[in-house]
């Protein structure tokens, strides 16, 4: 079951009426512990470059948050002060809440509409980056949503976008149908009682497992927004692949990669490894989601199609990694205790929802990873660890690290190995 309820047709004025009576995400009224992370200059960098590893470092981005919710625009425009920052959703509450943030913390570069994502072309604009993350699944005609994004987006712009995985949300589903069988509304007694029963759920029921103490209980609108809401279909591997393309987009990456790779945590080390490794991407990336089975969000990177030149360039074929610069991500940490054996240390990617992608280090690899500042190339830092690291082994451990989701590259594409 998908989650599909396009049984019966619901109209964008349904889907408004609910966020008024239930915004979500929860309205913020402080974004200090926002402010205080981007005061680190790396995550804004470590940012651009997932979304534009070619691309030096640019502060003039025009970005849309499609959907924008009760506060992810303002967020946006907080961390990135120089960028021009567009918010619009179709609910006046959550609007209103949005607002009151950029009034709090005088945020100029925010401007905000009241304007469903199928008509955001009104604005007569176009966009570097367009943020639609939880929105299209919960659209009418999400092919419609994203075809209008899509006309919006600059040639060499990106679209992050998040939408509901099919597999992990099979117990939210079975959930949702039980809500349907007995008639629970969004009232706050249905929702009280609701959330009551939710907690004597068996610990392996489907649901309890796919939430993994991720949904508060005690929290109606979250409640409502998971269980109740009108619109609410997912995507299956294959399936957003199709999405992408019927809507004149294409695949650049997932935002975090390693749960999808057959290179990866536990999987990498099963009889099945290398036949997984060799199947090409969309493949690879649908039976691994097939493997892990409690995948309940898919988040990606796409382009347009007929953008020149590649999105995501990062290869270790040829020589061009040489010029590559990692930046290692300010929200991995490095664990050295109570370590693996034969390890020095251990990255763990906290962004990871799955326990098997650590990545342990021996002392040549720590070595390597130490040297990592976020202006050293590849080839400066081999140079730098010595003549006695094997060449090879070290490019091995770099692409290792991408693959992990433990560094982003910026890769000069006026490099002069390219």
């Amino acid at each position: 079951m998908s989650g599909d309820e396009g049984r019966r047709m619901v109209s964008d004025a349904e889907v408004k009426d609910f966020y008024e009576k239930m915004p979500y995400p929860p309205p913020l009224t402080t974004l200090e512990e926002h402010r205080e992370l981007y005061k680190n200059p790396v995550r804004r960098a470590t940012q651009f470059h997932l979304l534009w590893p070619a691309e030096p470092l640019r502060e003039n981005l025009e970005i849309l948050v499609a959907g924008c919710g009760t506060s992810q625009a303002a967020r946006y425009a907080l961390r990135e002060p120089n960028a021009r920052v567009t918010g619009i959703d179709l609910s006046e509450t959550s609007l209103r809440n949005t607002n009151a943030l950029k009034q709090k913390y005088d945020l100029k570069n925010l401007e905000l509409h009241q304007l469903p994502v199928e008509r955001v072309g009104e604005l007569g604009r176009t966009f570097d980056l367009i943020v639609c993350t939880g929105v299209l699944h919960h659209l009418p005609d999400p092919n419609l949503g994203l075809r209008a994004l899509r006309d919006v987006l600059k040639p060499t712009g990106v679209v992050h976008l998040m939408v509901y995985a099919a597999y992990g949300r099979a117990g939210i589903y079975m959930i949702k149908e039980y809500c349907r069988l007995l008639g629970i509304s969004s009232s706050e007694n249905d929702l009280r009682e609701l959330g009551k029963t939710l907690r004597s759920l068996p610990g392996d029921h489907p649901f309890a497992v796919a939430m993994q103490g991720a949904l508060d209980f005690s929290n109606p609108h979250a409640l409502a927004d998971a269980l109740l809401h009108p619109i609410d279909r997912a995507y299956d591997v294959p399936e957003l692949y199709e999405l992408l393309e019927s809507c004149g987009l294409s695949f650049g990456r997932w935002f975090e990669q390693a749960p999808y790779l057959a290179q990866c945590g536990m999987i990498a080390k099963t009889p099945h490894a290398e036949r997984l490794a060799a199947l090409p991407p969309r493949q690879q990336h649908a039976a691994i989601e097939l493997y892990r089975g409690t995948m309940f969000k898919h988040s990606v990177l796409a382009y347009r199609n007929d953008r020149v030149g590649a999105s995501q360039p990062i290869t270790f074929a040829g020589e061009h990694w040489r010029e590559y610069i990692p930046i290692a991500v300010p929200w991995s940490v490095c664990v050295r205790e109570r370590l693996p054996k034969g390890s020095v240390a251990v990255l763990i990617n906290r962004a990871h929802t799955f326990t098997d992608l650590i990545l342990p280090l021996d002392k040549n690899e720590d070595r390597l990873f130490g040297a990592i500042d976020g202006k050293r190339t590849l080839g400066e830092i081999l140079k730098l660890a010595g003549n006695d690291i094997d060449e090879r082994q070290a490019v091995t451990f770099f692409e290792r690290l991408w693959r992990y989701d433990q560094v982003v590259f910026y890769a000069p594409v006026n490099s002069k190995l390219c």
